[in-house]
């Protein structure tokens, strides 16, 4: 079960198109305009603290069709430190998503240790 959560399959083998990354390097494909960000955590989360321009896709209620268009951009989905991104990326899979899927290493806080910036409120 544990691997499956965390972007495994039933295997143990990790989902060819679901790959970790470091927030750094997220920080850079955003800043090139290369990524959309989907932040899976709570609403309440989202609202006390956000990377600026994330777009919210609580796993509490993860729907892959809310997805925004990635129009050639890299799918990035964050968390508060990893592990929900997990399960979303899981999800996508099982719903059928090919494309690639790219989980922020640390989520939120792996984003502030690495000096990315965050933003509070929901947008309007």
């Amino acid at each position: 079960m544990l691997n499956f959560l965390f972007g495994f399959g039933n295997s143990g083998q990790a989902a060819d198109n679901v790959h970790v990354v470091d927030a750094a390097e997220v920080k850079q494909w955003l800043a090139a305009g290369e990524a959309v960000l989907v932040d899976v955590r709570e609403v309440n989360e989202f609202a006390a603290e956000h990377i600026p321009g994330a777009v919210l896709n609580p796993l509490s209620v993860f729907d892959p069709a809310r997805l925004p268009p990635s129009d050639g951009r890299k799918l990035v989905i964050h968390c508060r430190s990893g592990s929900r991104c997990g399960m979303a990326a899981m999800r996508l899979v099982a719903d059928g998503y090919t494309g690639e899927i790219h989980r922020m290493r640390g989520g939120i806080l792996g984003w502030k240790a690495v000096g990315g910036t965050t933003v509070s409120g929901m947008p309007r």
